[in-house]
């Protein structure tokens, strides 16, 4: 059983513990895994190259400005978090080369490997089942491309371990502009991640859902939210030189999630309906009622 520490009421894994290399629940070899090759052939690999191409192409910072200013008003729909969730159950994320099953699966893939290496941490395991809420923006005319996928810096050079980096920002605008295709761009030395506009998807957006709508959730599962998609510098390296001290656990918190949402991923499909009541129960104790979306 891991070592947990309390902050405040709620128990916390140790956050010096980090990604294991081979997890022993993944369902294939790890380095099988986030296969971003090019393939024509390959329907599913060319579905992904074009949502990363559109994406790398239109993410700009005029571009995350106007989705931060168009959906942190939070007056677009109302649902509770249980038929968020359910939405999911028509959504296939079309930047996933590892899955081809509506995203509901994945969710409760996550949350139940979660809770099976960690029963007694249920604001744990129910990060695992919400992380990818955010996703039923694209229910609501988002085209998938600004909605899932990896995460990057948008106001400054495009970190160099961005899937298809060397192809797919050609026609991006803001990598002819002096203000935002340097080292450093719009950014100081050391500003914290805090202070980055990172490009718009699902992580941001639920992130700040979950703020406007009080969760009780800890700061420790927001910050897993917020960045778990954020590959290029949770698992890539990218962007140290633009991180504070304390940026380095949030880094630790995340890794630690990360492998229940990467390597959990597989054709095994949980028994969904049986598993409701169980996070029903959650989703009252930590994201009660009706939320503004």
């Amino acid at each position: 059983m891991r070592d947990l520490k309390k902050v405040g009421s709620v128990n916390i894994i140790d956050p010096s513990e980090l990604l294991r290399p081979e997890p022993k629940f993944a369902q294939k070899p790890v380095g099988q895994f986030r296969d971003y090759t090019i393939d024509e052939n390959d329907p599913i690999k060319e579905r992904v190259r074009k949502t990363y191409e559109l994406m790398h192409t239109n993410q700009t910072v005029k571009f995350v400005q106007e989705k931060i200013e168009k959906w942190t008003k939070f007056d677009h729909f109302k649902l509770t978090m249980k038929d968020a969730l359910i939405k999911l159950n028509d959504l296939v994320d079309e930047s996933d080369p590892d899955v081809d099953i509506p995203n509901i699966v994945h969710a409760f893939q996550t949350a139940e490997r979660i809770r099976k290496d960690y029963p007694d941490d249920d604001w744990f395991q129910l990060t695992g089942l919400i992380h990818d809420a955010g996703k039923v923006l694209a229910f609501f005319d988002e085209p998938q491309w600004c909605v899932v996928g990896d995460t990057f810096v948008v106001g400054c050079e495009w970190g160099e371990n961005i899937v298809y980096r060397d192809t797919s920002f050609k026609n991006n605008v803001d990598g002819q502009n002096p203000k935002y295709n340097t080292k450093y761009g719009i950014y100081k030395p050391n500003c914290g991640l805090k202070n980055l506009m990172i490009s718009w998807g699902h992580d941001e957006y639920l992130y700040r859902m979950l703020i406007h709508n009080k969760t009780k959730l800890p700061p420790q599962a927001l910050s897993m939210i917020r960045y778990h998609s954020f590959y290029p510098w949770h698992s890539g390296g990218d962007y140290e030189h633009l991180m504070v001290e304390s940026d380095k656990d949030i880094k630790k918190w995340v890794l630690n999630f990360n492998q229940y949402d990467l390597y959990t991923k597989s054709s095994e499909v949980p028994d969904i309906e049986s598993l409701w009541p169980y996070y029903e129960k959650l989703i009252e104790k930590y994201i009660p009622g009706v939320l503004e979306w």
